[in-house]
């Protein structure tokens, strides 16, 4: 028998022990029903938010999901605008440059886990809220930074407080009917590209006539904006469940259904806390048999799809920069980034738009795994193109499809790791993915920046590699989670 705890109750006289009231026939009617009818009569979460469907809670669910995901897309951005300009100004080397880059992912590898244990033990909300203060904070301090080591440890902090953003996709998953989940997520990642092309459209107007302080406080106002609505955001249902709170699952449920505008559930919910409540949260559990090879394997794609990620975007402002000055050029030689660098860059950052879309398409016929695999396949293949560079049009035309390659197969991740996880786990285990990547873009720098420029040649062999290496563990997950509804417990037998 599952406990009674976490159910709806419909008849708050049920419970009530004194005799009643003639005539007898009304209270027997009620005891036949609580008897017959509601034990019958029950719902998860999962059936309840695939049964109130996609309506304007989930429209609005994607607005602030999606502008804490623009956000996070143009402070990343500004990475790749970030380094030359600090070379300029205060005449920083590669190695310096590429630590910029560096520190920041370093904050968000060391603080993922710690996000994802505080999303899981307080909340989805909570966690998000306090990464949108923090981020906007650090960021502005950023902007009056008045020397390199200063410039260092807050953009660590930024780093740290970017550490949380994951969350949003498991909040934004967790409200998601099955059949749009998928589509959904990877459509998410259309504000992630705006993001960034908003940041490389903010850097030509603002650096030719401000510089980069101006830009990093600029670019800041987005973090303003979801701070400021941070308060509107739903939590979690599936939190509510999993912490013992049906009352206030009940709420969050009836709410989606009054916007949505279908008639909520009738019956009991039903309140399945086996999967232990207090252990919420804990890295260790993520490494029990049932779990182990999925979150190895993931760890692996996650780390390789950050690592191709973030060295593909340094490596697009460092080839246009090699291209354009003719060979390499000495490294106390300043050459800011000029207007059709930043052109080249906005066009390559747009190839992310196509990607999300081909992706929509591919990971709903063939399936998450599978997708995956083919797309580390593909990108591989067009980064040991880059060998052959023999103008800038061949270039842009291999960056542009190599970037909507891996923007595409980095939601197709974000779309499998919630889905794969229970919920006591989600956001540990989101957190943990997080961080291990971020410790494929800590590495990336030193390739794409340093590596780059003494050969060519190894540093896109390096790229194809992990690539590859990342496809053959696409291959070896365990789970297709494809049509498949997010599980709330983890079983004997598996998940």
């Amino acid at each position: 028998m599952r406990r009674a705890k976490g159910y709806q109750d419909l008849d708050e006289n049920a419970g009530d022990s004194r005799p009643p009231a003639p005539p007898m026939p009304l209270p027997q009617e009620i005891e036949m029903a609580s008897v017959s009818v509601v034990p019958d009569d029950t719902f998860t979460v999962t059936q309840a938010v695939n049964a109130l469907g996609f309506g304007w809670f989930q429209v609005k669910l994607s607005l602030y999901t999606g502008l804490c995901w623009m956000a996070d897309s143009m402070e990343m951005t500004i990475l790749s605008i970030l380094s030359p300009a600090l070379h300029c100004e205060w005449n920083i080397s590669k190695y310096q440059q590429a630590l910029t880059t560096t520190v920041v992912f370093m904050g968000m590898m060391l603080s993922s886990t710690f996000w994802g244990n505080i999303s899981d033990r307080y909340g989805r909300k909570t966690a998000l809220s306090m990464c949108g203060v923090l981020l906007f904070y650090y960021g502005l301090l950023s902007a009056i930074a008045p020397n390199f080591l200063w410039l260092l440890f807050l953009r660590g902090l930024v780093g740290f407080a970017i550490g949380c953003v994951p969350q949003s996709v498991t909040l934004y998953a967790e409200f998601l009917p099955t059949k749009q989940r998928a589509k959904c997520v990877v459509l998410l990642d259309c504000f992630w590209a705006l993001g960034a092309c908003l940041e490389v459209a903010l850097a030509l107007v603002v650096m030719p006539t401000l510089g980069v302080h101006w830009l990093l406080a600029l670019s800041t106002i987005p973090l303003l904006i979801f701070a400021i609505i941070c308060p509107w955001l739903p939590e979690s249902a599936r939190f509510h469940v999993a912490s013992g709170q049906p009352d206030k699952a009940l709420e969050t449920l009836e709410k989606i259904a009054q916007d949505n505008g279908r008639p909520m559930l009738l019956g009991r919910l039903v309140c399945d806390d086996s999967v232990g409540i207090g252990q919420r949260g804990r890295l260790k559990h993520l490494l029990i048999p049932q779990l182990r090879n999925t979150s190895l394997l993931l760890w692996v794609i996650w780390m390789s799809c950050a690592f191709c990620y973030y060295g593909l975007v340094l490596m697009t402002t460092e080839l246009f920069e090699t291209d354009a000055g003719g060979g390499e050029a000495c490294a106390a030689d300043c050459r800011p980034l000029q207007t059709t660098d930043y052109m080249d860059l906005l066009w390559t950052t747009l190839a992310e738009f196509p990607g999300i879309f081909a992706t929509i398409f591919i990971i709903e016929k063939f399936g998450r795994k599978k997708t995956m695999a083919s797309q580390f396949v593909i990108f591989a293949i067009c980064v040991c193109a880059l060998i052959y560079n023999t103008n800038r049009t061949f270039l842009t035309c291999i960056l542009f499809l190599a970037r909507g390659i891996i923007a595409g197969l980095f939601q197709a991740a974000y779309v499998y790791t919630p889905e794969v996880y229970p919920t006591a786990l989600r956001s540990t285990a989101v957190g943990a993915c997080s961080g291990v990547a971020r410790l494929g873009a800590m590495i990336t720098p030193y390739v794409a920046q340093v590596l780059l420029k003494n050969s060519i040649t190894i540093a896109t062999a390096v790229y194809s590699v992990a690539a590859l290496i990342a496809a053959a563990a696409c291959v070896a997950l365990p789970i297709e989670t494809k049509g498949r509804e997010m599980k709330e417990t983890v079983t004997a037998t598996g998940l």
